[in-house]
């Protein structure tokens, strides 16, 4: 899979927008921590109210990118799409930590042509010129949108977390497949490269549909852009953060999302 996939506006692949509010979109990695030589994963993606239920649509797989320990890209194998989740295998064949990422950019826009409110979606580089001539009221939104998993074979790596400086990005302090109940981890948010300061993640835990509770909690990065989280007990978690700008006159809003999938042992 070519990485300009990755480039691609997020409406285009996914079959419900990744930005929506009213779904939260996962994947779901059925191991994070593996020993031995070689050993294979496979990713359930969906969009759901709840996280990890496979129960509203299933997510688009054109906008991925695997990045193993040496920073080679692999490539995703056995892909399917269902009606209500996607699915793919990982082959892991080096030692260390692979980055499992769904990635986009892309230009959103509302407008006025000829009485009729209109709405286009694209790569930023077809912005402003596919914006018909004679359109009124045009309010432009930049979107990047980031969604990543992480797995481990032998020992864990950092060389995957190197930031690009687009959007939002995790640098992790406490390496995210070596996270334990009951133990603080902490983790850095970066927006276009810099720290992400006063920036809520909501952070929600799986078996939410066997609760009376979601048991969703909020914390905030610090100046720096840290924030930290004493897990309540193992199992998936999902880590959200998003923000939008709304800059002063005709200059496009930015909007920008980020999630983690994070697993965490006994």
């Amino acid at each position: 899979m070519k990485r300009s996939l990755a480039l691609l506006a997020l409406t285009a692949a996914l079959a419900t927008p990744f930005g929506a509010q009213a779904h939260r979109a996962w994947m779901l990695p059925s191991a994070t921590t593996l020993s031995g030589t070689e050993a294979w994963i496979s990713i359930d993606a969906g969009a759901s109210n709840q996280v990890f239920v496979a129960d509203h649509a299933a997510l688009g797989t054109d906008n991925l990118v695997i990045l193993a320990p040496d920073g080679s890209t692999v490539t995703p194998a056995n892909m399917m799409r269902g009606q209500y989740r996607s699915t793919f295998d990982v082959h892991l064949t080096q030692p260390g930590t692979y980055k499992i990422a769904s990635v986009s950019a892309g230009m959103s826009a509302n407008y006025t042509l000829d009485g009729e409110a209109r709405r286009w979606r694209g790569p930023v580089a077809d912005f402003p010129s596919a914006i018909p001539t004679g359109a009124t009221d045009v309010r432009a939104t930049r979107n990047v949108n980031r969604m990543e998993t992480f797995a481990t074979l032998g020992e864990p790596t950092d060389s995957v977390f190197a930031p690009t400086g687009q959007g939002l990005e995790l640098v992790p302090v406490t390496h995210p497949t070596d996270l334990v109940v009951g133990e603080a981890a902490t983790f850095t948010l970066l927006k276009n490269g810099q720290p992400a300061a006063a920036m809520d993640v909501t952070v929600a835990r799986s078996g939410a549909r066997y609760r009376d509770n979601p048991g969703d909690t909020t914390v905030r990065t610090d100046a720096a852009g840290r924030f930290s989280i004493t897990w309540p007990e193992a199992g998936m978690y999902w880590l959200n953060a998003s923000q939008r700008d709304e800059p002063e006159g005709t200059a496009p809003a930015s909007q920008v999302q980020y999630t983690a999938i994070v697993e965490v042992l006994p």
